[in-house]
């Protein structure tokens, strides 16, 4: 198996000096690779294709055959780090608590501790749904299950 140890270090090199960031390095035991990246900006795929070639530039298939995954972290995938958070204040997100209970609104601030929401809840007039501002919340971090951005069009 590819050692995870030698593709974060790889990662690191070659997202060193940029705004990117790796968000997630996976390794199976069949040697399926995948990195998630993410960045204060945008990600985009000539990212992901240089950071590929980087990747493969430096192992051998002939050592140990892999496949190679590098992609963005994505808006469908839950926030994994501070980073994330911060880099999406101002933005709507949809927060899972451990308890299960879901909450809707803008990310104001984030923090090590927690986040703070301005919730948002749904009024409906007639077949059209609304959502209109609430109270403003604090989310310890230890509370959150997973946040994920609200795409809007």
């Amino acid at each position: 198996m590819i050692d995870k140890r030698k593709i974060e270090k790889l990662v690191a090199e070659n997202l060193e000096g940029t705004d990117r960031f790796v968000v997630d390095i996976k390794v199976s035991p069949e040697n399926l690779i995948q990195v998630f990246i993410d960045s204060d900006s945008a990600v985009t795929i000539k990212n992901c294709v240089d950071l590929s070639r980087h990747i493969e530039g430096n192992l051998d298939r002939d050592e140990e055959d892999f496949e190679l995954r590098v992609m963005s972290s994505g808006a469908d995938r839950p926030f994994q780090m501070l980073r994330q958070y911060k880099k999406n204040v101002g933005r709507k997100v949809n927060v899972t608590l451990k308890d299960g209970t879901e909450l809707r609104g803008e990310l104001l601030e984030a923090d090590d501790q927690g986040i703070k929401i301005q919730e948002e809840k749904l009024v409906k007039r007639g077949r059209k749904k609304d959502y209109k501002a609430g109270e403003i919340k604090y989310l310890p971090m230890s509370d959150i299950n997973q946040t994920k951005v609200i795409i809007t069009f």
